[in-house]
């Protein structure tokens, strides 16, 4: 085969692939675990909201992972030529449900009527002090009025005791936590200094790397997840699945998040347990 052809059918291979195959990792802020510090003086604090994030590219919605979110026509409809930063949401204790919705190739246009878009950044915006670009989004949402499109409601606290309050009515009421971003930060993507969460118990995501098979009762299941921290490190994920997640366990690849409490000597995370595997579509 000539080497002219080889280029063509590489060329024609390209164009036909899914567009999920060509996606790229988005740019997106991530938070770290806890508080470098108990005064909230400084800091906008937000619900940490149970959703899916997705990120409006001026055109497209789509995942963390680049891949494009089949959305209604109508969901994207109004939304501005603008890059945005948000969560797809149901509700408090709806993720299952969510995540069925909006990873559908074909979108279930009555399930996705009760899904909004909780804004809480606006991306690349490098000369805007995270307290105006929330602002933005207020007037925005506000002067929008799209039904299903809102800024996320973000609050200055006095002290560490009204945090706590807060911490502890959100979370009675069924919500996650909080989130807290420096009032003066700028948008820096990536993990940084100026953006946390903080719940009652921590949360991190690794990479899996393989299959531990059970023993027992999960005898013929897998009984473990081999997985990669994001320092590197390696350490094996064994509790927090359904009988049916270690019949079809998170393939080797894919993100997962799991819970822990506090680190080990080592430094490894304690009491580590999955939650679910990461919705990047």
């Amino acid at each position: 085969m000539s080497l002219h052809r080889r280029r063509l059918l590489s060329s024609l291979a390209i164009l036909a692939c899914p567009t999920w195959i060509q996606a790229s990792p988005m740019a997106v802020m991530v938070a770290r675990d806890g508080l470098p510090c108990t005064d909230p003086r400084g800091w906008l604090v937000s619900e940490k909201l149970d959703g899916v994030r997705a990120l409006w590219d001026g055109q497209r919605l789509r995942f963390r992972s680049g891949r494009e979110i089949n959305a209604p026509r109508w969901f994207t409809h109004g939304l501005p030529m603008q890059p945005l930063d948000g969560e797809l949401w149901l509700g408090r204790g709806c993720f299952d449900d969510l995540s069925g919705t909006v990873r559908r190739h074909v979108p279930d246009d009555a399930a996705w009527r009760g899904v909004r878009y909780a804004l809480f950044d606006r991306p690349g915006s490098s000369d805007l002090r995270f307290a105006q670009r929330a602002s933005w989004l207020q007037r925005w949402a506000t002067g929008a009025a799209l039904p299903h499109v809102l800024a996320v409601s973000q609050f200055e606290l006095p002290d560490e005791a009204a945090l706590r309050r807060r911490l502890d009515a959100v979370v009675s009421a069924g919500g996650e936590g909080l989130m807290l971003h420096r009032a003066d930060a700028l948008w820096v993507p990536g993990r940084s200094d100026v953006l946390y969460k903080l719940k009652p118990q921590q949360d991190a995501e690794a990479v899996v790397i393989g299959h531990e098979p059970g023993q027992g009762r999960h005898q013929a299941r897998m009984g473990a997840l081999l997985v990669r921290l994001e320092d590197g490190r390696e350490m094996r994920l064994g509790t927090g699945f359904s009988d049916a997640e270690r019949e079809r366990p998170p393939a080797i690849g894919q993100t997962v998040t799991f819970t822990y409490r506090g680190l080990t000597a080592s430094g490894l995370p304690r009491f580590a347990s999955f939650l679910r595997v990461r919705d990047e579509g």
